[in-house]
């Protein structure tokens, strides 16, 4: 590993020592990294860094000779991270000084370990689907961002009224889902927005999206796995003339006739999963899966 960037919230500094341990571990090891410009210039205020460092502020800033990403704080920051990544194929390390941290899997007590993990190599590498969108008439908003990585959600907006989401997959009729709205997901979002809504949990390296919707008002509305090669088209039935559409954490408004295509990206995002990490074990460490004092003797 020679070069790599850092990206963390440029808001406020919530993780000051763990900022230095892991540019002490890159210094000591002789790896260049470029810094957030944001995120550099609030490390300076705060007196952090002890030298100065190249910084970035836009994907086109970066390319394929960053060898890694480094993100410090909770999921948020991963998914705002993957916009300056996009299609580059920079794999991306996620260390938690935020809340779960489900994505940002690397718990701040163990940087060190982690870190020199990577640099032995011993690591694997997950690729992570991500959505992208279309619309009709074409929303501006999404017209370079264009993807997700968590989900795609369709909601209501300025009402209490639900709204009826027309649903489609491969231009054949599924339903029409009265509801809050409808979340289009990723195995990597099956944990987060989904989850709370009761749809199932997807491991990263299925073949797989899930359509869950939103406080539906049928009892027989399910979440639903599909093939991630499946096409999908949205149109929204709503006493509004506008209702909203999020990727991940950025959101628009858009007019009632918008009609919505969604599909698999054409890239992936690579995640970095040291040999002291796995997807289960965070199933088990985050989110309490299986927790019963029955199953302590067998840990």
């Amino acid at each position: 590993m020679k070069k790599v960037a850092v990206y963390g919230q440029s808001y406020s500094i919530s993780a000051e020592r763990e900022i230095k341990i892991l540019l002490a571990i890159l210094e000591k090891n002789n790896i260049v990294c470029f810094i957030e410009e944001k995120f550099y210039n609030l490390l300076v205020e705060g007196d952090i860094l002890t030298k100065k460092y190249p910084t970035f502020s836009h994907f086109n800033d970066l390319d394929d000779s960053f060898d890694l990403m480094f993100t410090l704080g909770g999921d948020g920051t991963i998914l705002r991270a993957v916009t300056y990544i996009r299609d580059l194929g920079i794999p991306m390390l996620g260390i938690n000084t935020g809340r779960l941290g489900f994505l940002a899997t690397i718990n701040k007590k163990t940087i060190t370990e982690s870190v020199e993990l990577i640099l032995k190599g011993e690591y694997s590498v997950q690729e992570r689907t991500l959505l992208s969108i279309k619309t009709t008439p074409k929303t501006e908003e999404f017209s370079e961002l264009n993807f997700a990585l968590n989900e795609v959600t369709i909601a209501r907006k300025n009402t209490t009224s639900m709204i009826g989401v027309r649903t489609n997959l491969n231009n054949d009729y599924l339903t029409n889902y009265w509801a809050d709205g409808l979340i289009i997901a990723t195995p990597t979002g099956s944990t987060g927005y989904s989850l709370s809504c009761n749809g199932p949990v997807i491991s990263p390296d299925s073949k797989n999206l899930v359509i869950t919707p939103i406080a539906p008002h049928n009892l027989n509305a399910r979440s639903m796995v599909i093939s991630d090669e499946t096409s999908i088209q949205l149109e929204v039935d709503s006493r509004e003339k506008e209702f909203l559409i999020s990727l991940d954490s950025r959101i628009t408004t858009v007019a009632e006739n918008t009609k919505v295509f969604i599909e698999k990206a054409a890239f992936t995002i690579k995640s970095i999963i040291p040999n002291n990490q796995s997807f289960l074990q965070t199933l088990r460490s985050k989110l309490l899966w299986g927790e019963d004092t029955r199953n302590e003797t067998n840990l």
